[in-house]
């Protein structure tokens, strides 16, 4: 009976557990006076030690920033976070394809305050709210989400650790798709 106890006691245990994990999603916000224009601006910013995994993922976000204008400046700090493993040749023009046809707002509306209505002009100072739910972490790898105005549930990107340094490292991004477009282009507003 011993044996049997323990058992369900442990289960009971574990269920507890699980409950109580399915109801903590954790959100941390990331503010910026400006956005970085350079690799070396970039780096300075103090979240780019990269040891918080959501600081990570708001980078991803300012990374992107520069795409527009500086395209290579951009790819240099994506190149950063992607550490040991940079963008490859596909990988950039998957991020072009994304912004085909103006599509570039997408970026801003992962702003606090960018909305379809205000054409995803974001409030300053720069926010950035980055959110995990309890199946983001796995051993060393993470998968985070990024708010959009312009899409109803939050967008992932998946990162992983490098035990050896404890540092964060982007593998994959997935929330540049589609969202909203802007009031002012959306002909059917």
């Amino acid at each position: 009976m011993d044996i049997v106890s323990e058992l369900l006691s442990g289960l009971g245990n574990l269920f507890k557990k699980k409950v109580t994990q399915a109801v903590t999603n954790k959100t941390k916000t990331y503010t910026f006076n400006t956005l970085p224009r350079t690799l070396a601006e970039f780096k300075a910013l103090p979240e780019a030690a990269l040891t918080d995994v959501y600081a990570v993922a708001a980078l991803t976000l300012l990374a992107l920033t520069r795409w527009q204008d500086d395209r290579d400046e951009s790819i240099a700090m994506l190149n950063y976070l992607k550490g040991p493993d940079p963008l490859n040749p596909m990988g950039i023009q998957q991020i072009s394809d994304r912004f085909m046809d103006g599509k570039f707002y997408k970026v801003n509306s992962f702003f606090e305050g960018a909305t379809p209505e205000n054409q995803y002009t974001p409030a300053m100072p720069y926010r950035i709210k980055v959110t995990s739910n309890p199946y983001s972490f796995s051993e060393n790898w993470a998968t985070l989400y990024l708010h959009s105005g312009g899409a109803d549930s939050p967008r992932p990107l998946k990162l992983r650790k490098k035990p050896s340094t404890g540092q964060w490292f982007l593998v994959e991004l997935h929330y540049l798709s589609d969202i909203r477009i802007p009031t002012a282009i959306d002909k059917w507003a």
